[in-house]
């Protein structure tokens, strides 16, 4: 399996089978994208279900049905989602393919690698769990094309956290590790409880470039 590896300083490469999609999300210049989710295993059993931006260049849309394993070569990306009802923007993630392949035999091989050189943009934060983990979270800004850059929240664990701890803005890192999600709860103005989803990078090895 031989796919173009997508960037230097942002490339993910991640493996697991479509749910749901693929749906028509937009067009650039005559050029239609398509988004899906990928539900990608974990070790400990449980699995992410990340989101999937693709091509119909790299794509056949109707090879791409509902269960089915493919193996993607990408970026991670991010860009601002205004939401009216809170008169502000979100920032939104997905994985950006660059190459993709439908698997249909075992895969063998680790299913959600992640790696990013960037600089720290907003200053680190800090925390313990109520069971004692070590927790920090940063926020990295990753350069693309024509002047524009992908703000990836990523989380640490343990010394990583305690080393994230000390960084500064403006440090440039590289790191390691895989995108997850994670499911959370949201309290409204109203009093209404929703559930939502979260994505970040959860860092397995961590450096400062000098």
């Amino acid at each position: 399996m031989q796919l173009e590896n997508p960037s230097a300083n942002n490339r993910i490469s991640i493996f697991g089978n479509i749910i749901g999609g693929p749906f028509y999300s937009h067009d650039v210049y005559g050029e239609a994208f398509y988004n899906f989710s990928l539900r990608t295993q974990r070790l400990s059993q449980s699995y992410d279900l990340l989101p999937i931006t693709i091509s119909e260049r790299i794509i056949d849309v109707k090879e791409f049905v509902e269960k089915r394993d493919v193996y993607i070569l990408g970026q991670i990306r991010s860009y601002n989602n205004y939401i009216e009802e809170e008169n502000r923007n979100k920032l939104v993630l997905t994985i950006f393919a660059k190459d993709c392949q439908i698997i249909d035999e075992v895969y063998t091989k680790n299913p959600n690698e992640v790696f990013l050189d960037g600089f720290v943009c907003k200053a680190p934060v800090y925390r313990t769990t109520p069971f004692g983990r070590e927790i920090a979270d940063i926020l990295v800004a990753v350069n693309r094309s024509y002047n524009k850059s992908d703000y990836i929240p990523c989380i640490t664990w343990g010394r990583n956290a305690r080393f994230s701890e000390k960084l500064n803005v403006g440090d440039n890192i590289k790191l390691w590790g895989r995108m997850q999600s994670r499911s959370y709860q949201k309290k409204l103005a109203e009093g209404d409880v929703i559930e939502k989803i979260a994505y970040e990078v959860s860092v397995s090895k961590i450096e400062r470039s000098i």
